[in-house]
């Protein structure tokens, strides 16, 4: 008796499908999972190096009555690099907290010895660049703190030599 049911299991194959379905789902939808939170870290990196590079940009032409609204050309850059515009608004990236930090560092304009010609072009002895950085940690509700792997925390800065107007 056994051996007549063990044989028709054997040739039987309309379970066949069900089977291999349920091994399959649960790999292809942690694929599939895993492909979408990729994508959704690396768009919010996109999107935070797109508002340091705007900052930098605004901070390195930025001088003292420079627009009327922006008199305070730190606060405004930093609020270009959050939010896309000089005042606060709606953040580029909605869980982005951490601050925006802006430096200006002085490095001396070298002559090459065979050329004769400055690193930098322009006239000046020194050039002065203004650096935009920021960190951004993700991961407080992502797949990969379900799956125990925590958050991910990246650093983004951008650098342009002040020209000032």
């Amino acid at each position: 008796m056994l051996r007549r049911i063990a044989r028709r299991f054997r040739r039987e194959e309309r379970g066949a499908i069900l089977v291999e379905m349920t091994l399959i789902t649960p790999l292809m939808i942690a694929l599939s999972a895993g492909v979408f939170e990729f994508g959704t870290i690396f768009h919010r990196k996109l999107l935070i190096e797109a508002g340091l590079r705007d900052a930098a940009r605004f901070m390195a032409r930025c001088t003292d009555g420079f627009s009327a609204v922006a008199t305070d050309c730190t606060t405004a850059a930093q609020n270009i690099a959050k939010y896309g515009i000089p005042t606060a608004g709606t953040l580029r990236v909605t869980d982005w907290t951490a601050a925006v930090a802006i430096t200006t560092y002085t490095t001396t304009n070298n002559v090459d010895s065979v050329t004769g010609l400055q690193d930098y072009r322009g006239t000046g002895a020194n050039v002065t660049t203004v650096r935009v950085t920021t960190s951004y940690t993700y991961g407080a509700t992502s797949l990969l703190a379900y799956i125990g792997l925590g958050p991910i925390t990246f650093t983004a800065s951008q650098e342009e030599r002040f020209i000032g107007y």
